[in-house]
Order: structure tokens, then sequence, then C-alpha cells
């Protein structure tokens, strides 16, 4: 059995969805080699989160943000949490919503996604910055 961890840093993104998969596995080349295990993405941020979903149709991902800005809106009136802007406290939401990390199998040195899933850093703040994840895999 073999494990690893690894903290990476993906590039600032834009407000949205957005597809980081290639990202995260150029990170953990060492998966290639093994024939199951199982790969955890961790996001150590609390106003940005993961999800799997479509990985080929764009709009998929300019829906996902039309939505969340719907569901939780900005400037509610009965948010507390203002100080660091209107983004600030439905970002919080949205990232409990969605959650911190995401869980993947590994099998014959990729990861067991469907053939139209992708793994999705989901940026919550106008000015996020690069967002830090810790990568755990273990495997043989």
């Amino acid at each position: 059995m073999h494990m690893i961890q690894k903290e990476m840093v993906l590039n600032p993104h834009a407000r949205g969805f957005h597809l980081v998969t290639d990202e995260i596995l150029a990170f953990v080349p060492e998966i290639k080699a093994w024939t199951a295990g199982m790969l955890q993405v961790f996001i150590k941020h609390t106003s940005a989160s993961l999800t799997i979903n479509e990985n080929a149709d764009p709009t998929v991902r300019k829906d996902f943000e039309s939505h969340f800005n719907e569901f939780v809106p900005e400037d509610a009136p009965y948010y507390q949490h203002t100080y660091e802007g209107s983004d600030d406290m439905p970002a919080h939401i949205k990232s409990s919503l969605l959650g911190s990390s995401v869980s993947i199998p590994i099998s014959n040195g990729r990861p067991n996604l469907g053939t139209w899933q992708g793994i999705y850093l989901c940026e919550h703040r106008n000015y996020g910055g690069g967002r830090q994840l810790v990568v755990t895999a273990f495997g043989q």
C-alpha cells in the first residue's frame, strides 16, 4: 500500500465554476502506477468549494453560477457577517452547501470518474486568490 499527501495552490480563478481535474491529476502522477486506490481532495478555504459534475459543456458551469447566485443572494437583509464585502457571507453558505472535499476511486492508474465528470473548483468570491488544496491518495 502506498500513500501520498501533498499541498498545492491553484492559480486564482474568477468567480464561478472551473474544471481543475487536469491540474490536480498533474500534481499526483504517482497514481498512474496504481491498480486500485482512493484520491481525496480537500480545499482549505471557507469561501470556495469543490464538487464533481459535467466536464464537457461549459454552459453547465455558467448555469451553476447563475443558479447559486439566485439561490444564495448577496446583500440579504438578515446577513450580519458583512464586513468583508457583499460576496463574503453568500460565499460561506455556498461553500457549506457544496462541500470542502471530493473523494474519487482510482482504477488502473486513473481516477474512476464517469464519462462526463470532472472536478470543479467553485470560486464564490469576486477576488478569491489562489486556493490551497490538500491532495491525499492511497493505493496499490
